[in-house]
């Protein structure tokens, strides 16, 4: 988005923290500070819906992520499915 002032801030903060809760509804659950694949993939979703919701065009994100999403939200089943029968 090439900001290069910190007045918006506050508003890129609330467009992340609602990009997270999104995608996390629609995937499951990932720690966006995490270093394996499945989190680095969904924190790069997160950067795009927020990208599409600074524009103003948040309508047009999942038609144009859906299969990535739909990727990630398999692979976090998935995972979550094999941890929970492991462990």
């Amino acid at each position: 988005m090439r900001i290069t002032h910190s007045a918006e801030d506050d508003n890129l903060k609330r467009l992340l923290s609602f990009s997270i809760s999104a995608i996390r509804s629609s995937c499951g659950p990932f720690d966006i500070n995490g270093t394996e694949e499945m989190d680095q993939r969904a924190k790069e979703l997160v950067f795009e819906r927020t990208r599409y919701a600074y524009n103003d065009a948040v309508e047009y994100f999942e038609d144009n992520f859906l299969s990535d999403l739909t990727s990630l939200g398999i692979s976090l089943i998935t995972t979550t499915t094999t941890t929970t029968s492991e462990g």
